[in-house]
């Protein structure tokens, strides 16, 4: 038994979330990360709603969103003038918990992971780096380097959420297939006064480029985002002050003070494989994205709470290893789609040719006028951006249809008053559940598997998610369906009690218990 069961390399938001899952669940982790601190700048802002709903199960979310602000609103600005506004507020009212977009900047979301890690008995190792791996049937030797020397230890798994530059990627000699973008852009926090600073989202605009604007802290700090032009050079001591002028007349703001700036090209690339052997990649270490949508983060938290479950599944033998190679395969498939749609928007929207013009000046703020007249809007663009629209119907782990429900599906938010289908999930166990009265071939299912049952009334909120009155789910730790049955006929029980057989899959005794909602 090694001492170390999983090891972490990068302490980001992609790392911690994985570590922390998995130090809930019992499971002995280490993480490292080479940097000293944590990161004292914004970077990635926007959390979005299925990201939340992960970190409810966690016990994260609602301080997350005491500390946030949700974006009510996107404008698009054509040189100073508001030329277009869609209202997004709570789009997802009644598809999730946190039916909104959230502002909350990585340095803040980083210091609360960490306090999190360290209630729950994990201390991140600083200074320290991954410098090489060795892999046998049943380990990994890991070589790593800290100020401290050298030191080679034996895990029984590795995690490499160590960003676009990944050592343990080049380590395992995955191939990194991509690009970067030709632009260069400027990112700064500052405090600004002007029309574009109202709260919500601009897209301020001209023929030479584009800045974002959007809201970063409760202290009324701003973020701005846009394209370095070639005018403005790029040397060794370029500053804000090399692009007010331009900032300020494509947003029509007046920045007063400007409290951190930095340039950086953008990337367009993913890693060859997500996993060899015991060695898994996740967040920026597999895939990185163009900023359109603010999905990449979001998308690496979603990778750690995936092999999260799934590692501490194998680990307390409560499924078969067999589970751990769907890891890839699913996080894979919505990579490389995740990689298209936002390389398709960010090409469009940051061209310097004159495509590029004619969209920013005047398609775009068209388009935004058309689609906001539509009331169904808010609700279409939360679930574009959101990320509850993901599933895993391929995976082999995904079985069975139910009236609109696949198996792969995220579990429909089904809300009664001051109870919901998601309370149950905060056990980040397998469960079972049934949308109408559970009879009694499901209640020996569950007595004789041990898994948790968990029944609720067939009202109308499940017949509009598309839900059978008398369906029997299978749900995953993550909260995502592996298998579902629209009745409880026997034949149906005998293949759902079978699929619980073939992976191996046994109850967390501390979860245990039948539930009726």
């Amino acid at each position: 038994m090694n001492d170390t069961q999983v090891l972490i390399a990068g302490a980001g938001p992609t790392g911690m979330a994985l570590a922390l899952w998995l130090a809930r669940d019992g499971v002995r982790v280490r993480i490292v990360d080479p940097r000293m601190a944590a990161g004292e700048a914004s970077r990635a802002m926007a959390v979005h709603a299925r990201t939340l709903e992960f970190y409810d199960q966690l016990g994260l979310a609602q301080a997350v969103v005491a500390a946030g602000i949700e974006i009510d609103h996107l404008a698009v600005r054509v040189n100073g003038v508001q030329r277009a506004r869609l209202a997004i507020g709570h789009g997802g009212e009644g598809i999730s918990p946190f039916p909104f977009v959230l502002a909350y900047p990585q340095d803040d979301h980083e210091r609360l992971l960490e306090k999190a890690l360290l209630a729950a008995g994990v201390a991140i190792e600083r200074g320290t780096q991954v410098l090489g791996l060795d892999q046998t049937p049943t380990s990994v030797n890991v070589r790593l380097d800290s100020a401290g020397g050298a030191e080679r230890v034996d895990v029984d798994y590795l995690c490499g959420c160590d960003g676009a530059g990944s050592r343990v990627r080049h380590a395992l000699g995955l191939d990194f297939a991509g690009g970067t973008y030709e632009q260069t852009f400027y990112v700064t926090d500052a405090m600004v006064e002007g029309a574009a600073a109202d709260g919500g989202v601009s897209v301020c605009m001209n023929a030479e480029g584009f800045c974002l604007v959007l809201p970063v802290r409760r202290t009324g700090a701003y973020r701005l985002i846009g394209v370095v032009q070639d005018s403005q050079g790029r040397g060794e001591h370029f500053t804000f002050e090399d692009v007010r002028d331009e900032v300020e007349r494509t947003t029509g703001l007046k920045v007063n003070e400007v409290n951190w700036f930095s340039t950086y090209r953008s990337h367009h690339r993913i890693a060859s494989s997500f996993a060899s052997g015991r060695v898994y990649l996740a967040g920026d270490a597999a895939h990185i994205h163009s900023p359109a949508g603010g999905q990449g983060m979001n998308t690496g938290i979603g990778d750690a709470i995936n092999l999260a479950w799934k590692l501490a599944s194998v680990l307390h033998r409560r499924a078969d290893a067999s589970i751990l190679s769907t890891y890839a395969t699913e996080r894979m498939a919505f990579a490389r789609e995740l990689l298209q749609s936002t390389d398709r928007a960010f090409r469009l929207i940051a061209s310097d040719g004159s495509i590029g013009r004619l969209w920013r000046t005047g398609l775009l703020p068209h388009v935004i006028r058309v689609v906001a007249a539509f009331s169904g809007t808010p609700r279409l663009a939360f679930r574009v951006v959101s990320q509850v629209r993901i599933a895993y119907r391929d995976s082999a782990l995904s079985a069975g249809r139910a009236g609109t429900l696949r198996g792969g599906d995220r579990l429909p938010w089904l809300p009664a008053g001051d109870v919901d289908n998601f309370t149950s999930l905060t056990t980040r166990d397998w469960q079972l559940h049934v949308y109408g009265e559970p009879g009694p071939g499901v209640r020996r299912l569950a007595y004789n598997t041990g898994l948790p049952l968990h029944g609720y009334v067939h009202a109308a909120k499940a017949q509009a998610a598309g839900i059978p009155a008398g369906t029997v789910c299978l749900v995953r730790p993550d909260g995502y369906i592996a298998m579902v049955r629209g009745d409880q006929e026997e034949q149906g029980l005998v293949e759902m009690a079978n699929y619980i057989a073939r992976f191996a899959i046994v109850a967390n005794p501390e979860s245990m218990r039948i539930g009726e909602s």
